[in-house]
């Protein structure tokens, strides 16, 4: 059984870096396209960034040019680096993981906050 645990979550001024990360274990993390998601309070749960076993990237328009996603396979962990941060990129942010043809797995999220 496949699970994500994700860390690196915090409190952060606007403007400020945060790197979130996700460990995964439980069956071969290299065959896996990784993700991460967030939701916003009151808000539908939405796509921040991919990265596909081949190392192709793919991210929302919101966040390009600030947020890096990048994995290391030797590490079975999946990153996310978080530049100039905005309030409006406050939301609990999730790790996925996706194989095709069965169910995604979901890490338990963890909270990112940007204020001052």
């Amino acid at each position: 059984q496949v699970q994500l645990v994700e860390s690196g979550g915090g409190l952060v001024q606007p403007g400020g870096s945060l790197t979130l990360s996700c460990a995964f274990s439980g069956s071969s993390f290299t065959i896996y396209t990784m993700g991460w998601y967030r939701q916003a309070p009151g808000k539908q749960r939405d796509l921040v960034a991919t990265i596909t076993s081949g190392g192709s990237t793919n991210y929302a328009n919101s966040v390009k040019g600030r947020f890096t996603i990048s994995r290391d396979n030797a590490k079975n962990t999946v990153y996310l680096q978080m530049n100039s941060l905005k309030a409006e990129d406050t939301a609990v942010y999730y790790c996925h993981a996706r194989l095709s043809l069965i169910p995604p797995y979901w890490g338990q999220g963890t909270q990112v906050t940007a204020s001052s």
